[in-house]
C-alpha cells in the first residue's frame, strides 16, 4: 500500500503565478484564494493607511505598503497582509517582488472567510520569522489585539476597544484613537 503524499507550494511556484487574477496567498505551503474583502473591511483599511501616513509625513521612519503586496517569509509562506510596516532599518528586505523577509508591523483585518488563517498560522510564521508587531483589527467585535510577537505570540499584548486610545512600538509618540480605525 502507498500513502499518496502532498505537495507543499514553493515561493518560486508562488512566484511564477500571474500578478493578475485572483488574489492568493502561500500559507504553510496551500494555495489560499482571497476575494475581494468587503466594503467596510477597506473602509478599515483606509483608515488605518491615513493615520500612518500622516504620521509618517512627519516622521520619515519607514514605508507602509497595503494589499496586494507580497511578503516572502519563507519557502513555504507568502503572505498578503492588510497593511506592512518597514522601518528604515529593515528597508533591504524591500525588493521588486515586495518584501523578503520580516516587516516590522503587520496589520490584518480580519474577514469571515480567512480569520482562522490570520489568527493562527499566520500569526505563528509572522512570530518565527521576526516581525516585531501584529495588529488584527475585527470589524465585527470593533477590537484591535495588538501583538508583541518576539515576546509573546500566543497572546495580545493588549486588546483595545472603539473607545480607547493606543500606542505602537513602531510609531513612538502616535496616540491612535480606535475610533478612527472603525470610522465607516
Amino acid at each position: 500500500m502507498t500513502l499518496a503524499q502532498s505537495v507543499l507550494v514553493t515561493a518560486e511556484d508562488y512566484r511564477l503565478m500571474p500578478e493578475t487574477g485572483p488574489r492568493y496567498q502561500l500559507i504553510e505551503g496551500e494555495l489560499f484564494m482571497a476575494p475581494a474583502p468587503n466594503r467596510y473591511h477597506q473602509d478599515i483599511s483606509r483608515n488605518v493607511e491615513f493615520l500612518l501616513m500622516k504620521y509618517l509625513e512627519k516622521h520619515p521612519i519607514g514605508k507602509l505598503y497595503d494589499a496586494p503586496f507580497d511578503v516572502y517569509l519563507t519557502e513555504h509562506n507568502v503572505f498578503q497582509p492588510d497593511k506592512v510596516f518597514v522601518a528604515n532599518e529593515r528597508l533591504s528586505v524591500l525588493t521588486r517582488a515586495g518584501a523578503e523577509g520580516a516587516p516590522n508591523l503587520v496589520v490584518e483585518i480580519l474577514s469571515d472567510r480567512t480569520a482562522h488563517l490570520d489568527r493562527n498560522p499566520k500569526r505563528r510564521v509572522y512570530a518565527a520569522t521576526g516581525v516585531q508587531e501584529m495588529w488584527i483589527v475585527d470589524p465585527h467585535a470593533r477590537t484591535i489585539e495588538v501583538y508583541h510577537l518576539q515576546k509573546d505570540h500566543e497572546h495580545p499584548a493588549a486588546v483595545y476597544q472603539e473607545k480607547d486610545t493606543f500606542t505602537s512600538l513602531c510609531f513612538p509618540g502616535l496616540n491612535i484613537r480606535a475610533k478612527e480605525i472603525f470610522k465607516p
